[in-house]
């Protein structure tokens, strides 16, 4: 699974499938969404079509992009209807949340997480999680609207200055606190990543 990738064409997207009190979130989502359809980058997600899980999903639907939604069979009838589920350009069931979350990785060149509770949190610690063991160089994105991920951002820096994150060059996201900018950000990253990949090769021949 020791996966790079420098061309984004897809993405996924971690959040929540609660909307949040606050009306920024669920903006982000949709911001976050037509973005991703404007450059041609296919959604793959969680497969809710509640919450944040299926506002960035509309989004990306209704300005002409692809969503590939992945779901465990039991959370069907509780994060979505099945109706909503046909709207989707790809829909894969899967037997349960380890299965789901291998096949999103899969499918993805960087990964996004907007506003979400502790399922949210999973996903993108095990993403960093296995950044930090080299299994990937994907770029990572921590959609911080409103200040939403200050509190991981302060406990990385912790765990980081103590001596806990050995190889914290590798478990670095990005945080980027407006929903406009991450699409480019992520690209900018790719390219980077390209060039750097690039200067090494060069270097040993």
């Amino acid at each position: 699974m020791n996966t790079r990738t420098t061309r984004i064409s897809s993405i996924c997207v971690y959040c929540g499938s609660q909307p949040g009190h606050d009306p920024a979130f669920r903006q982000a989502a949709e911001i976050l969404g037509r973005s991703m359809a404007e450059n041609g980058i296919d959604l793959v997600y969680g497969g809710g079509t509640k919450g944040l899980m299926g506002a960035v999903a509309d989004a990306v639907l209704s300005n002409g992009g692809k969503a590939i939604g992945i779901i465990p069979e039991f959370l069907m009838n509780k994060e979505a209807s099945e109706q909503d589920l046909g709207q989707l350009t790809e829909l894969h069931v899967t037997q349960d949340m380890h299965e789901r979350k291998h096949l999103m990785f899969e499918r993805s060149d960087a990964f996004v997480t907007l506003p979400g509770g502790i399922g949210t949190l999973e996903e993108i610690v095990e993403i960093m999680t296995w950044a930090q063991l080299g299994r990937h160089t994907k770029p990572m994105v921590l959609a911080n609207i409103n200040g939403f991920w200050d509190p991981l951002n302060a406990l990385i820096g912790h765990m980081r200055e103590a001596g806990f994150i050995h190889t914290g060059h590798l478990v670095r996201p990005l945080v980027i606190d407006r929903a406009e900018e991450i699409v480019l950000g992520i690209l900018n990253a790719a390219a980077s990543s390209s060039a750097a990949e690039d200067a090494s090769v060069i270097a040993k021949m």
